[in-house]
């Protein structure tokens, strides 16, 4: 009797290890920003004109990144675009110092909209080798605000970096656009770090999945600071001096 073959296992095909992430392109697109922000004061006044505004009262931002917003997608989606490109503008430093982990490095400006990754619904963005990558969200940002100390005057006192989250997070789409600038603005004022594509991201899914958004904005900022407390607790037992028992 002839042998019969195995049957052909279908191999998938290997995924390029240079492939970018959703989270990769929203960087992408944030960083062309900044890059424009820094070269052409010009621009930088448009973009920074439609801060708290919406798609229709903008005309002066088309120009500028219009070509870098993928093309028909959704108002909400087009929405957080124009508003994080506005907020970078209006904090973009004239004379940027060197990329940190507080914005984006500027890059060379891009010409090609972003691609549209949209339609994920899990809000997860798969690296290399299978582990994720989040950014930094805005509740950790609000958390640096309230326990950073060394080399820096000013904190957020925590009650209030609470208020501020907390409404934020009970915001619809139009509300979170209406109050997000002014605590990006209070958080800057502070030297502190905004990731502006994990902001994007976030923006993008907040009509669809604003209450895991969030959940994890209130969770991020309520572990950070225990980290902290542990930290400072951690740090007064050991310079506690030792009792000594007597002669």
């Amino acid at each position: 009797m002839t042998a019969q073959a195995p049957p052909a296992v279908a191999v998938p095909a290997p995924r390029p290890a240079e492939e970018p992430t959703r989270l990769d392109r929203y960087r992408t697109f944030t960083q062309a920003v900044l890059a424009k922000c820094a070269g052409d004061p010009g621009a930088r006044s448009a973009l920074r004109s439609g801060v708290g505004k919406n798609l229709d009262s903008v005309p002066r931002m088309h120009q500028v990144i219009a070509h870098l917003v993928p093309q028909n997608a959704p108002d909400d989606t087009q929405r957080a675009y124009y508003a994080v490109a506005a907020m970078i503008a209006e904090q973009a430093r004239r004379a940027p110092a060197a990329a940190g982990a507080d914005d984006t490095a500027p890059a060379e400006e891009i010409t090609e909209p972003v691609k549209s990754a949209e339609t994920d619904p899990t809000g997860q963005d798969s690296k290399p080798g299978g582990g994720r990558d989040y950014g930094t969200s805005l509740g950790a940002s609000f958390a640096l605000a309230v326990v950073r100390s060394l080399g820096h005057e000013r904190r957020m006192r925590r009650g209030t970096a609470e208020s501020r989250l907390n409404l934020l997070c009970k915001q619809g789409v139009p509300g979170v656009h209406r109050h997000l600038p002014a605590s990006i603005r209070y958080l800057r004022s502070l030297d502190v770090p905004v990731d502006w594509a994990r902001l994007l991201q976030d923006l993008i899914g907040w009509q669809r999945d604003s209450g895991r958004i969030t959940r994890r904005w209130l969770q991020d900022f309520y572990r950070r600071l225990l980290e902290e407390e542990r930290r400072l607790r951690d740090q007064g037992d050991r310079q506690e001096p030792e009792i000594s028992d007597g002669a």
